[in-house]
């Protein structure tokens, strides 16, 4: 009984490994595909971009982009993304295929990496290139200037000049100047929009007049960053800091209501959440401080949410192919591990048994081969290393040769093909799911293993 006991202990603890290393792997590969294309990062300040830039225009996706999207329409999936001019498309991707192609290998939403410390004074808060703010703020210059010049074609084609003592094509440059000015000043009191007097005067210039907000929420987070090729690393920011770097925004943009104002011109979303903290603080600073923080919080939480869904179909995918290509059935290794114990009490009694008692271990020898070294050659490997050996490479070592590789390719297609090992497989990728750290606080239950905490003694 008690012998029986501790063959089902073994079998526990050597699954129970075998998950945990297999899992192990399983993370680490799924950890360096993250860190390779920086996807981490690029979900984050996606995020950002779209929720402190507003939505990016629809004629500024890449080549890759449209790709997806004629791939969707191929497939008959309703759009996930709004491509509609007045509402632009969102920079962060709404599927799997969108976190793993547009996101790595589309157009990076990250700001560039700078090595200068945050400077003393910030530009000026300006639309973000490629947003539906700023190719709205294009088309509005551009008509203001068409009407600025109407005006002055017309004042001139009247003979208004400023100076009577010169002709209208005899005008100062300064005369000129006045000319141009007056009738787009005149078109701003009348609703016209024009792009640098009025976005002055309204506190947002175009794209290459000042930042973002989201590059102005870098600008107070980069002496913690380092580069990944030219662009931020960083991938997670405490809500403390955020509240506090939007703070810091609004006391140099001239005030919170200032900044709200603008954030609602270039048509950011941020501008709602922070008007309705700013009215539940009553214009108190250190509330509102306070309100931001819960606020960012919140949404980073929503925020690991979506992206922990979208994570989990690439471990399933990993955990697929990891098990495929070691080929691991744990049913088989179950029977396995039972049948090497068997075998040890076998040779246990072999003393009082006879020769007879190697009988069940010669269909696991070689024809011709030595009873007694195919015993120390079955039983001295475990069945935990076993299992590991049906991969399509294994390599041995030997002292004297080195290691010597080996290609079974044509027994690891016949074992994936098999029907009878499909349970198993299936049994693996599922236990696989359940994580690393699920299989080690197993294995320490099992075996009795305790983690030493602070200030504790081993008796």
């Amino acid at each position: 009984m008690i012998s029986l006991i501790s063959y089902y202990a073994d079998l526990a603890i050597g699954l129970i490994l075998a998950f945990l290393l297999l899992s192990l792997l399983v993370s680490g590969v799924n950890e360096g595909i993250v860190r390779l294309l920086g996807i981490r990062s690029k979900f984050l300040w996606a995020y950002l971009r779209d929720t402190l830039d507003g939505a990016e225009t629809a004629d500024g996706a890449s080549r890759l982009d449209r790709i997806l999207d004629a791939l969707k329409r191929l497939g008959r999936t309703p759009p996930t993304q709004a491509v509609s001019p007045e509402e632009g498309r969102s920079r962060l991707p709404a599927s799997l295929v969108g976190v793993f192609a547009r996101l790595p290998f589309g157009r990076d939403p990250r700001p560039a990496f700078s090595q200068q410390p945050p400077p003393v004074e910030s530009p000026p808060l300006a639309a973000a290139a490629g947003s539906v703010a700023a190719e709205q703020m294009t088309a509005e210059q551009m008509t203001a200037a068409q009407t600025t010049a109407g005006q002055t074609g017309q004042a001139t084609a009247a003979g208004e000049t400023v100076d009577p003592a010169h002709p209208a094509g005899q005008a100062d440059p300064e005369e000129t100047a006045v000319l141009t000015v007056e009738p787009a000043a005149d078109g701003a009191a009348d609703g016209a929009v024009d792009g640098t007097a009025v976005g002055a005067a309204a506190g947002v210039l175009p794209p290459e007049q000042g930042m973002s907000m989201a590059e102005l929420l870098h600008e107070r987070l980069q002496e913690i960053d380092h580069a990944k090729r030219g662009r931020t690393s960083i991938a997670d920011i405490p809500p403390a800091r955020f509240a506090v770097a939007v703070m810091e925004i609004a006391t140099e943009h001239g005030g919170v209501e200032a900044l709200m104002r603008d954030l609602d011109a270039l048509k950011s979303p941020f501008s709602r959440p922070l008007k309705a903290v700013w009215d539940r603080a009553s214009h108190d600073l250190e509330a509102l401080r306070h309100g931001v923080e819960d606020w960012f919080d919140g949404e980073m939480e929503r925020l690991s949410l979506l992206y922990r869904r979208y994570v989990r179909w690439v471990i399933v995918a990993l955990g697929l192919v990891v098990t495929l290509v070691f080929s691991m059935d744990s049913l088989e290794y179950g029977k396995t591990l039972l049948r090497d114990n068997a075998y040890r009490s076998a040779v246990t009694a072999f003393g009082e048994a006879g020769p007879q008692a190697l009988e069940p271990l010669r269909e696991q020898c070689e024809p011709g081969q030595d009873p007694y070294a195919c015993v120390t050659d079955v039983l001295s490997t475990p069945a935990f290393v076993k299992i590991f050996t049906h991969a399509p490479v294994s390599v041995t070592m030997d002292a004297a040769d080195g290691p010597a590789w080996g290609w079974h390719g044509g027994d690891w297609w016949q074992r994936l093909t098999s029907p009878a090992h499909w349970p198993g497989f299936l049994i693996t990728l599922i236990a696989l799911l359940f994580g690393a750290p699920f299989w080690w606080d197993i294995l320490r239950r099992v075996s009795g293993l305790r983690t030493r905490t602070p200030g504790s003694t081993s008796s």
